[in-house]
């Protein structure tokens, strides 16, 4: 509570006595008001309350140019000096050598010099400190310093330090040793913090031979709060360092704890490569420009998490090289060290010439420079006059008009991405799609692509002007698109024309998930009018039901209309129920086989388990329900391979064959088979394992989420397949889990697809279009949604399917809501 909250707060009460008496006044006369006495006093009044007022202003105004002037503050300003004809020598890595000492109080001198010329720096400078030096990056005859100024001064006075700070500008003359005379230039804008109590002194490490750096504590405890802690990197002249980043796991707001990486060895902004917190998915490889990196790694009081594991090493400088010419008539480039983000300060050129009667088109087949600004004032490429940056190009291929075409790449000093590869080709202008057909941004594509109700272009101009076939749908904007698309959900034209008259409702009404009609005026009017509470599902305030298939069951045993409620972070059921067993789907400290997929990275799936036939290898996948049960399908234990004692589970694992300090292995205690699994139809595909000793549950190892019997997952969901399995059909399992992106396909559509094989009991997820699809080896898996809370619930376990990634084949699962009373049955889960 506020302190002036606290205080009584004093009004009358009740009316004064009026029978109270008081002491009279020896002469009366003296009390009475004469004539003009009221106006006099008023006057009096009047002023003695101008004096107070000016009294309080004076006050005010001595508080603020005097008293205020007192509260101080400190201030630490970073920066670096660049000296020239100063060969850089071993002695200057140790801050206890004579050289070290000598050179820093030369250092220390010129700050004086230069703060002097300056009356706000003069003024309130308490002294200068050198942290380090290294090599210049532009002059091998150079070192640079790295320095902390301090300065203590009034707190109104900040902004005229920020202002002096930003002024500084070398003495002139003083980019060489003249006459004997060491003279030094700041190289860098400094950087201003606030000084911290909580620091720690940094760690020097060499990095001539690989190894790593971990936060405090990591992996066995999570890193200290209050903290600042940095790493010091060096390589040898000559070479460059990359940090490659096993695992990182912070809090999820960068305000509070996060990891800076600096290319230099001083925590100075304008070189910083890259901020990271949380549990980042993009690229985590970074390299410098020079023979320098720092990392810094800053906590606050709360919640503190795992931390992270990173590998050094050292690279030769012309490991990031690019450009060059290019006089194949084919071939690929790409931004220096792809698909590791790519160095500061790099600029390269291709100069692609092919024979002279040909032309030349470029396709970027991945793009991340720098951000998308516009004019492209950081990181950019330019191509045909023009500079790209950003995650999105709006085209991706382009065409010369001539046998030439120059790309230029360039980097500035911070701040790096991914960068981007790209492929070249030359090509006849008169026919530059040979054999194939020519889409509008010139890429090319088989013929047998055409008119096949797929964009395969990415343009749509190949499936403009086409005559649909019987088994296609004309779009109102002249598409064809497959009539199994029809009324499922998705807007597959582009204009919703393939979702028009899908539904019995008319345009004024609703349509229950029952299949009755309901007027849309009696949305969220607090009555079932449905009769499945799915006109109050999605409103504000859920409604107590008759329990029917559509509403979830508290464990009071009354039912509400809300529409999966379970673990949405809201209580909804009188007595918590619903978010009663939410100890899943979201791993510790964090917020929130694959064909076509990509590579996960440590611990991003920590339910998923890679089941091995004794001395065989991987053969199956599962989900961990608990410390005790994983979930898989009911297909992977034939009669041969049917007895628990032939199996092992891997549980956290990343890449089959290498095993780390999360790993765990246990033996299986039973395998419970649905009974009515049927191994042709593989309906009830199914089965529940029990592992011979309980789990410890961590980051690595979770459990995801079982959903209630009436949880909905609609058509057109978004969902993630993982696992170990085959990327091509009929080919190997891959070693690192991979993983996908799918949509959960209307279960009217999907048996029209693949000729009435899928009943209630499965559900259909995959893309359409191909190319995306579980395959052999990642049956048994979990077919995985996230709720909009970041929670993940298992929907479906992969089952079967025509081939993999076919068109219009779509991966069939088994659906778990369907059996959630059989697993409670036999696990207690």
């Amino acid at each position: 509570m506020d302190a002036l909250d606290s205080r009584q707060k004093f009004s009358p009460t009740q009316d004064w006595d009026v029978t109270e008496q008081f002491l009279q006044a020896s002469d009366p006369r003296h009390l009475e008001k004469k004539p003009g006495q009221r106006r006099r006093l008023w006057v009096g009044l009047g002023l003695l309350f101008t004096a107070a007022a000016l009294t309080l202003l004076t006050g005010l105004l001595v508080w603020h140019f005097h008293l205020r002037s007192d509260v101080r503050v400190n201030r630490i300003y970073i920066g670096s000096m660049g000296i020239s004809n100063k060969p850089f020598v071993a002695e200057y890595e140790d801050p206890s050598s004579s050289l070290f000492r000598s050179l820093a109080d030369l250092v220390n001198k010129q700050l004086k010099l230069i703060y002097s010329e300056n009356s706000v720096l003069a003024r309130y400078v308490k002294g200068s400190t050198v942290q380090a030096f290294s090599e210049g990056d532009v002059d091998p005859d150079s070192v640079v310093a790295y320095y902390e100024s301090e300065f203590e001064l009034p707190a109104h006075q900040e902004a005229s330090l920020n202002e002096a700070i930003q002024s500084l500008e070398p003495p002139a003359g003083s980019l060489q040793v003249q006459r004997g005379r060491l003279m030094l230039n700041p190289t860098n804008a400094l950087t201003v913090r606030s000084v911290s109590s909580g620091e720690r002194n940094s760690i020097e490490v060499h990095v001539r031979k690989s190894g790593r750096i971990d936060s405090p504590g990591f992996p066995d405890t999570s890193y200290p709060p209050s903290m600042s802690q940095k790493w010091r990197l060096r390589a040898d002249r000559g070479h460059r360092i990359r940090l490659d980043f096993h695992t990182l796991i912070l809090e999820d707001d960068c305000q509070n704890d996060f990891i800076k990486i600096y290319d230099s060895l001083a925590p100075i902004e304008p070189q910083l490569l890259t901020e990271q917190c949380g549990y980042p998915h993009g690229s985590l490889s970074f390299v410098s420009s020079g023979n320098v990196m720092l990392v810094m790694l800053v906590t606050n009081k709360e919640k503190n998490f795992p931390g992270f594991r990173a590998f050094y090493s050292q690279i030769p400088a012309d490991d990031g090289e690019c450009g060059g010419k290019l006089i194949e008539e084919r071939g690929t480039f790409s931004s220096p060290l792809f698909p590791a983000n790519y160095p500061p300060k790099s600029f390269c050129t291709w100069d692609i010439q092919v024979p002279k009667e040909r032309f030349v088109k470029v396709l970027f087949k991945k793009f991340a420079v720098g951000k998308d600004t516009p004019g492209c004032l950081d990181d950019y490429v330019e191509i045909n006059n023009q500079k790209l940056c950003g995650s999105e190009l709006k085209t991706t291929m382009f065409t010369s008009q001539s046998n030439k075409m120059t790309i230029q790449f360039k980097s500035d000093p911070s701040h790096v991405s991914q960068g981007f590869t790209a492929e070249y080709e030359a090509f006849i202008p008169t026919n530059p799609c040979p054999g194939k057909f020519r889409c509008s941004n010139n890429m090319c594509i088989n013929t047998t692509q055409h008119c096949d109700g797929f964009n395969d272009c990415g343009d749509n101009s190949d499936e403009f002007s086409c005559k649909c076939e019987a088994m296609q749908m004309e779009c109102k904007n002249g598409l064809c698109k497959t009539k199994f698309w029809r009324c499922d959900g998705i807007d597959d034209c582009g204009d919703n024309s393939d979702e028009e008259g899908c539904v019995k409702c008319t345009d004024g009404e609703f349509s229950c998930r029952n299949g009755r009609c309901i007027s849309k005026k009696l949305l969220c009017n607090n009555k079932d009018d449905c009769g499945d509470g799915s006109d109050e599902s999605r409103c504000e305030k859920s409604l107590w039901l008759q329990c029917s298939d559509f509403t979830f069951r508290c464990r009071s045993g009354r039912c509400i209309s809300k529409l999966n409620p379970e673990c949405d972070g809201e209580l909804d059921c009188e007595d918590g129920s619903d978010e009663a067993d939410c100890q899943c789907g979201i791993p510790p400290f964090r917020s929130s086989r694959i064909i076509g997929g990509q590579v996960s990275r440590e611990g991003e799936w920590p339910w998923q388990v890679s089941l091995h036939i004794t001395g065989k290898g991987h053969t199956c996948g599962a989900s961990v329900l608990n410390n005790r049960w994983l979930l898989t399908a009911a297909h992977c234990f034939p009669d041969e391979f049917a007895q628990a004692s032939q199996w092992e589970a891997f549980l956290g694992l990343h890449v089959q064959g290498q095993t780390n300090e999360w790993t765990v292995t246990r033996k299986l205690k039973q395998v419970i088979v649905h009974e009515k699994f049927d191994h042709i139809s593989f309906d009830n595909d199914i089965a529940l394992i029990e592992l011979d000793s309980n789990l410890i549950l961590n980051q690595y190892i979770w459990p995801i989420c079982l959903p209630s019997p009436t949880y909905d997952f609609p058509a057109g969901q978004e969902a993630w397949i993982t696992g170990w399995g085959a990327t091509v059909e009929g080919g190997a399992s891959v070693k690192i889990l991979q993983k996908a992106q799918v949509r959960i396909i209307n279960s009217t559509v999907c048996k029209d697809l693949l000729e009435n094989w899928v009943n209630d009991r499965m559900l259909c997820a995959g893309i359409l279009t191909g190319g995306v699809d579980a395959c052999q080896g990642d049956s048994g898996g979990p077919l995985a949604v996230t709720n909009p809370r970041g929670r993940i619930f298992v929907a479906g376990v992969v089952s079967w399917g025509e081939g993999c990634a076919l068109r219009d084949k779509p991966g069939v699962y088994t659906r778990i809501t369907e059996f959630r009373s059989w697993i409670k049955e036999h696990t207690g889960v």
